[in-house]
């Protein structure tokens, strides 16, 4: 009798020596499939019902907008665009706290859940020239309208008497990802300031300022903000002018910083010249047969039908700058805001900015080149051929 060892190697070779055979063996027949029981549906209580429907309702609705930190004013306005428009039921807007202008973009373009952002307009030309933020950014971000005017405000400590002493010095550009951090670099490129870039935020800033590890802290931001507005002259601290010169002239303009803006750090009756860029509501430019388009077409219609509610008491001040008509160099418009221009002409003129002041362009015309009258009118003439644009 073979043991089992012994069979176990009989069947190896008979394996090795006929593989063929082996393999044609039938295999043993399977048993034929057994119907699953079909599951009972369980009846929805009518509690449940009416929970289904509100979840329905309120996602079917619901937009959302990544602004910024309490730093600056995108968080202001993102708040007052829910206190205006969301009723509840037909819209509601979730304000997002964000890094600001330049992550916003990214934000939106990329991160699930996230349909408007409020960014800076000189965005457009620099991812174009970049390509940080994917191919053909002019037809995947679309603006719907131009908010309003966000300054340049530069705290600086001892020693520091223009924004060119901040060449080779230590300067905190406010949060990574922020529009300030983003501007700031372009800004002091252009004016040849070559900085140590800190990336703190702005009530960091000021404590590393008054210790003297940093020589300023910036903040591009709709005045007045609540930082800077909390912040007080320590000795040796200035805020400092930013001229308006020819290099600025593209994607920037003049402006004033108020005593009645920052009575801590601001004379009463008296002002600092700087400059500004404007901030900007855009989108993902969603296809019009989406479902993501239809909600950021029924925000669309509220906002622009509802915009005399932005500047009324309650709301912030900077609403009184916005300018819906306005359009933007490089920028396409979303197409339902497009289209809500078309349809409600007459209603444009509500939403025209205010006139600018000829007095304030004259006086930074002439701050910007003291000594050359012909380049004075030339900036001026340029900067009032750029507010009439605005007021298309």
């Amino acid at each position: 009798m073979r043991s089992a060892l012994g069979l176990a190697a009989v069947v190896t070779a008979a394996v090795l020596a006929f593989p063929n055979a082996v393999a044609a063996q039938p295999q043993p027949a399977q048993p034929p499939p057994q119907p699953v029981p079909a599951k009972r549906a369980v009846p929805l209580t009518p509690a449940a019902t009416r929970l289904a429907a509100l979840a329905e309702k309120l996602n079917h609705n619901t937009v959302t907008v990544i602004s910024g930190n309490p730093n600056g004013t995108y968080i202001y306005l993102a708040y007052d665009m829910s206190a205006v428009l969301d009723d509840g039921t037909a819209l509601r807007v979730l304000p997002i706290i964000g890094k600001g202008g330049y992550q916003n973009v990214i934000d939106v373009l990329y991160m699930k859940g996230i349909d408007l952002c409020i960014t800076q307009s000189n965005i457009m030309s620099y991812f174009k020239k970049t390509g940080e933020a994917g191919p053909n950014i002019e037809g995947r971000l679309a603006y719907l309208a131009k908010l309003y005017n966000e300054e340049m405000h530069v705290l600086a400590g001892p020693g520091i008497k223009s924004v060119q002493d901040l060449n080779g010095k230590k300067v905190n550009f406010s949060d990574v990802g922020s529009g300030t951090q983003f501007s700031t670099r372009l800004i002091f490129e252009l004016l040849g300031i070559k900085a140590t870039e800190v990336n703190v935020g702005q009530a960091d800033g000021y404590q590393m300022l008054k210790s003297g590890e940093i020589a300023a802290t910036v903040l591009i931001a709709g005045k007045p903000t609540g930082s800077f507005q909390k912040f007080k002259l320590e000795p040796g601290m200035t805020l400092l002018p930013i001229p308006y010169t020819e290099v600025l002239e593209q994607d920037y303009f003049p402006a004033k910083l108020m005593g009645d803006d920052y009575p801590n750090l601001i004379a009463k009756g008296s002002s600092v010249d700087t400059i500004a860029i404007g901030a900007v509501l855009a989108s993902y430019n969603w296809p019009r047969e989406t479902d993501r388009y239809r909600r950021v077409a029924l925000f669309t219609e509220a906002f622009f039908s509802k915009f005399a509610a932005f500047q009324k008491p309650a709301r912030h001040s900077k609403w009184n700058e916005a300018n819906l008509t306005t359009t933007l160099r490089g920028w396409k418009r979303f197409p339902a805001a497009e289209d809500w221009l078309a349809r409600n002409p007459a209603k444009q003129a509500a939403a025209a900015a205010p006139a600018i002041d000829p007095v304030m362009a004259r006086a930074q015309a002439a701050q910007a080149a003291p000594d050359n009258p012909a380049e004075q009118e030339r900036l001026f003439k340029q900067f009032m051929e750029w507010a009439k644009a605005q007021k298309r």
